[in-house]
């Protein structure tokens, strides 16, 4: 840069102060205060700092206080750590030593623990399921605590199990009495009184009941066993004294319930379906006309057999005094001299007497052998339903085949069913028929012999005269 540029620049500065200090001269008074407002504008300032650096090392010196503070807490701490993790090692290892000293000075103790737990465990089952608990509750409660716990028993716990294994036994071989709550098939909890035989069967009112373990109560069973087994209960029931028949299940309920889930004689009917009810229609007339014709024929018989006494005097009330009454009829002396004739006209009067002796026995032959066929077209369209449900479900469940498999046996058992007795009920007509049909014939037979020996003599008298 050139010298006389410089100085050039430095001129103009000077100027322009030169003019400021010239304005500033005409408001000397404006300057004055101006200066005094810096210096009290200074002076705020300055007390202003010197309140914050106060307030600052307050606050630092209360923050040392406070490190100061902390570092000794945290001194304390982990002098009271190392105390404490001294004490623990220490309770351990006493621990340690106490718990080998017990295991020592236990014993035999040890194993009879393990025998009470396991003897607990097998016998809290049986309570749990015995109809002796539902008069007797807060056993399985007992029994599961003591099976599970991990501590030796005390007396009043060995003594109480001692009790209940006792308890048990005995309640096992009395029949008892007692009222107690018990839930009706409708859900609802009634009060009754309970017979109870052992832990094996329970009943009220002739209805037998099951235990429920959950809520330790007998509920009376929705589906009751057949009639003598609840007249059995009712018996039991009523008796005060002495001895009576009574039912026992072994299985503590369990053979009961099934048994009490069998179908009765409607229901296995009813899975029979249409091919069972036609069965059961034929049988039913079957057995209505062989029944009519039964009594019509015991009636005959009896009638017949009273004729035999009178064979002189024929009355139209049965088949025998209408055969002997052709021989009353007026034109019957013209007839009497020709023994053919005479033999045609008995045979006449045998033979109207015959189909009514005889009826409705073709029903009853047909009934016999149709039975059987309507059985097996039951079991042939069972079989095919048991084979569709197989195709369908692609497995042999037993479950899915059993309508299929009960509806072809009970056909089969419906067709056999009527034609048994329907050939037996035949077999009877036909021999108490024949055996009427017989006797008409030796009568006849008798009457003919006579009429010839008649004609025989008044020949020969005729002859000789």
């Amino acid at each position: 840069m050139k010298p006389t540029h410089l100085l050039s620049r430095m001129i103009l500065p000077l100027a322009l102060m030169t003019n400021a200090f010239s304005a500033a001269a005409v408001t000397a008074g404006d300057l004055d205060a101006l200066l005094e407002q810096t210096r009290t504008t200074r002076q705020a300032e300055a007390r202003a700092n010197a309140e914050r650096e106060s307030k600052f090392l307050a606050e630092r010196n209360k923050q040392a206080e406070m490190m100061e503070a902390a570092k000794a807490d945290l001194a304390t701490q982990q002098s009271r750590s190392e105390a404490l993790t001294t004490s623990f090692d220490g309770n351990e290892k006493q621990l340690s030593e106490m718990q080998e000293q017990l295991e020592a000075r236990a014993g035999n103790l040890g194993e009879m623990f393990g025998v009470v737990r396991q003897v607990a465990n097998d016998f809290s089952s049986v309570v749990n399921n015995s109809l002796i608990s539902a008069q007797y509750p807060g056993r399985t409660e007992f029994m599961t605590k003591l099976a599970q716990s991990k501590s030796l028993p005390s007396m009043s716990d060995l003594e109480r199990f001692w009790f209940e294994l006792q308890q048990e036994m005995t309640e096992t071989g009395k029949v008892v009495k007692y009222k107690s709550t018990v839930i009706a098939p409708e859900g609802e909890d009634t009060s009754a009184v309970v017979t109870r035989i052992g832990p094996f069967s329970a009943t009220t009112s002739g209805n037998y009941m099951s235990y429920l373990p959950s809520q330790q109560q007998l509920a009376v069973m929705a589906r009751q066993p057949g009639p003598e087994y609840r007249k059995s209960a009712l018996e039991l029931e009523e008796l005060t004294s002495g001895y009576t028949e009574g039912v026992v299940d072994p299985t503590r309920g369990t053979l009961l319930s099934i048994y009490a889930q069998r179908p009765n004689v409607a229901e296995r009917i009813e899975k029979g379906e249409a091919v069972g009810y036609v069965i059961l229609v034929v049988g039913f007339i079957g057995a209505a006309l062989g029944l009519y014709q039964l009594a019509y024929l015991s009636v005959v018989r009896y009638k017949v057999r009273n004729q035999m006494k009178f064979v002189a005097d024929p009355h139209d009330d049965n088949p025998l005094g209408r055969v002997l009454a052709t021989f009353k009829a007026p034109d019957t002396e013209k007839l009497e001299r020709s023994a053919d004739v005479v033999e045609l006209r008995i045979s006449e009067a045998v033979l109207k007497e015959v189909p009514r002796l005889e009826r409705f026995q073709s029903f009853l032959k047909l009934a016999v052998a149709a039975g059987p066929l309507l059985g097996l077209i039951g079991t042939v369209i069972g079989m095919i339903m048991t084979f569709q449900s197989i195709t369908e479900s692609g497995s042999s469940d037993p479950k899915l085949m059993a309508a299929g498999i009960s509806q072809a046996m009970i056909a089969t058992v419906l067709g056999l069913s009527i034609a048994v007795p329907l050939l037996f009920l035949n077999a009877w007509l036909a021999s108490i028929s024949k055996s009427i049909v017989q006797v008409l014939d030796e009568q006849s037979a008798g009457l003919l012999a006579g009429r010839l020996e008649l004609l025989e003599a008044e020949s020969e008298t005729r002859d000789a005269a």
